[in-house]
């Protein structure tokens, strides 16, 4: 006899019937239906289904330590949490990451499929939930309300520690960087006026630094993912979960995770508190903002290559026009400002959305943890992109960046405290006036040496505060 292609499983609503291949269940296809919305699937976000598994575990083990699961029903649910944890099953979470209902939609598809998974574990049939259920087991003590943001803080928490990762590797590039061009003289501009003269590793060093000083302030907000309101049920009193629930569940996510996972102290509070995702997102943002600056500031610096700065040579990665021959772009560092600009629309959905929550819980929380993860998904391809297709293959145009030193008049605030500010004057008009050198006026006038213009112009002697026994001639 032919088997079943689908399976009938009820709700509230009434009958639906379910594919039979699939571990998922009736509110799963409900959500299905409902949530056309996005191609945002929850099946695109493993640390976050993973998230699920644990909080669904941890639940679990509580629910065993007090007696309210059987040693069968538990070791199923238990298998079936860590074969998700592993990465098994995550294409039976369909279901669109932006939905109504708080995250309803997303808990049960991980009810479903967990009980589901037992049921098969036990060797019972799909959808023969007498035997365990989707919600009288699987969300026993739980609802959508604590175990959905726990299950985002868990996932956004391991998604920082890779996200960290990707970040440090950039960070590291640009040191490298910075000391390869450590004795390159260029010369620094602010508001795009010539300024005063710096080594090329120095605007590196300067790249890498900002971002070192951001990802200090994303683990500081990336901390308060390690708090959760397990336990608190649909509002933060904790009704339907049995007392030394909520400190069990929490104490066995620490232990599955190695995390120092605590429990809120104000469940009520916490249960309508998604802060946590604002302050992470914004710290994103600050990322995003500074990696717009670093990329704007590549792009300038090597402009041209005949009409721009030219001081440095980005990989040349593709042609860049359809009509002009020979023109190649920026379209790393390009690629890069589009991703921030992306992290940065992003970071004002999450704040909205913040902002909307009403009474007890925050009905919009669906969008801010699918921004938050697609922010860090963003970064990280972005920032390893950026690393491997352009920072690490950047040379210097040292001949070009030397003579921009020797005709600028900004190396005058250099050569101010030994030729004094009478000789500088002096220098930087007829330097203006005549389109000709500082450093070919100071030698023409006799105020000093070659020899002694040269030592004032060593990299070492022009990039910090330094005491030099030179004296002008006149």
């Amino acid at each position: 006899m032919q088997k079943n292609l689908t399976r009938t499983e009820s709700d509230l609503l009434g009958a639906v019937e379910v594919p039979e291949n699939v571990l998922y269940g009736v509110q799963t296809m409900r959500g299905l239906e409902n949530f056309p919305i996005s191609k945002f699937r929850l099946s695109d976000y493993p640390r976050f289904i993973k998230g699920l598994a644990i909080v669904k575990l941890g639940a679990a083990e509580a629910n065993h330590q007090l007696g309210l699961l059987t040693d069968e029903v538990y070791e199923a649910i238990a298998t079936a949490c860590r074969e998700i944890m592993a990465g098994e099953h995550h294409e039976h979470f369909p279901v669109d990451m932006i939905q109504g209902g708080a995250g309803t939609t997303t808990n049960m598809n991980a009810n479903e499929v967990i009980a589901n998974r037992a049921l098969e574990l036990m060797g019972h049939q799909r959808g023969e939930y007498q035997f365990c259920s989707p919600n009288d087991d699987v969300n026993r003590s739980q609802s959508t309300n604590d175990a959905y943001p726990a299950a985002i803080h868990m996932g956004l928490y391991a998604t920082h520690l890779e996200l960290r990762k990707h970040l440090l590797q950039l960070i590291g590039a640009l040191r490298k960087k910075g000391d390869e061009f450590a004795q390159i003289l260029k010369m620094g501009r602010t508001q795009l006026e010539d300024a005063v003269p710096m080594t090329l590793g120095q605007t590196f060093n300067g790249f890498a630094s900002v971002l070192e000083d951001a990802l200090a302030h994303l683990d500081y907000a990336s901390r308060e993912f390690l708090t959760v309101n397990m336990g608190a049920t649909a509002i933060g009193t904790g009704i339907c979960a049995e007392p030394g629930y909520a400190e069990l569940s929490t104490a066995a996510i620490a232990d599955l995770t190695g995390w120092d996972v605590v429990l809120a102290k104000d469940l009520v509070g916490a249960t309508s508190d998604t802060s946590c995702m604002v302050a992470y997102s914004s710290a994103m943002k600050r990322i995003a903002l500074k990696m717009n600056k670093i990329c704007n500031d590549l792009r300038l610096l090597a402009s041209g290559p005949r009409c721009g700065l030219g001081e440095i040579n980005l990989p040349a990665r593709q042609p860049g026009s359809s009509i002009m021959p020979g023109k190649v772009n920026p379209v790393i560092p390009e690629v890069m400002n589009q991703v921030a600009y992306k992290v940065i629309g992003n970071d004002l959905t999450v704040s909205m959305s913040d902002e909307a929550a009403q009474m007890e819980l925050n009905a919009m929380e669906p969008v801010m943890a699918q921004c938050c993860f697609e922010s860090a998904d963003l970064l990280m391809n972005g920032f390893d992109t950026l690393r491997i297709r352009c920072i690490e293959g950047i040379t210097a145009n040292e001949e070009r960046c030397r003579d921009y030193i020797r005709g600028s008049i900004g190396i005058v605030t250099a050569l101010n405290p030994i030729i004094g500010y009478k000789n500088s004057t002096k220098i930087a008009k007829e330097a203006m006036e005549t389109g000709r050198g500082v450093y070919e006026l100071v030698l023409e006038h006799g105020i000093l040496s070659r020899e002694e213009l040269d030592e004032v112009m060593k990299p070492e002697n022009m990039i910090r505060p330094v005491k030099l026994n030179i004296k002008p001639r006149k």
